[in-house]
């Protein structure tokens, strides 16, 4: 089956702009969801990464018919219990900004050593579409929460994040490198190969 059009599900111009990078190259036609105004608010209420995702990705296939790719990623610390976890995007309140929620998490891990900053960037993707029924592609990247915010790259907790091996947080790597690395590129990338073997 050979797929000329993509709905990214999702109004997130930074998840947006990564996912159209890796899908770069490739003969598809991707959309947002902003190009979709019949589209309905998607309330993120499920508790589990996988669930999201697969809620939006059915929502937003009904109204459009087109092919549509959904994620759902966070930021999981083992010593707050996992969270930011699924309410990381809105860990500071429901319509908070990225530098909120950064502000958040560095309140609730102030004065904690650096044994317990451990955490886990989390992604679930899924492809929905008539054929092929939500099918899920996952990542993962393990690192530590530092202290204060660096770097000018990225979104969300990038700023906050060095990932195992590096010294750089995912804001100060560039973007080659945190996409070879991340949660996000890690399943991104297997949707790629999955898209060119189908193709």
């Amino acid at each position: 089956m050979i797929m000329r059009q993509i709905v990214i599900a999702s109004k997130n111009q930074g998840k947006i702009k990564e996912i159209k990078n890796f899908l770069h190259g490739l003969d598809i036609e991707c959309f947002s969801i902003d190009d979709f105004p019949e589209v309905p608010i998607i309330e993120e209420d499920c508790k589990t990464f996988e669930d999201n995702a697969l809620k939006k990705a059915k929502i937003v296939f009904d109204h459009t018919k087109i092919t549509t790719i959904a994620d759902d990623s966070g930021l999981e610390i083992p010593y707050l219990n996992n969270q930011p976890g699924v309410h990381s995007s809105r860990y500071a309140g429901e319509s908070a900004s990225d530098l909120q929620n950064c502000q958040k998490l560095l309140d609730e891990l102030k004065g904690v050593d650096i044994d317990h900053r451990a955490a886990r960037f989390k992604c679930i993707l899924v492809l929905h579409n008539s054929l092929y029924n939500n099918m899920l592609f996952e990542g993962k990247c393990r690192g530590y929460v530092i202290e204060e915010m660096k770097g000018e790259n990225g979104f969300g907790y990038d700023p906050l994040f060095v990932p195992e091996g590096y010294n750089k947080t995912f804001a100060e790597l560039d973007l080659v490198t945190k996409n070879k690395i991340s949660h996000r590129g890690k399943a991104l990338t297997s949707l790629r190969t999955f898209l060119v073997r189908i193709s």
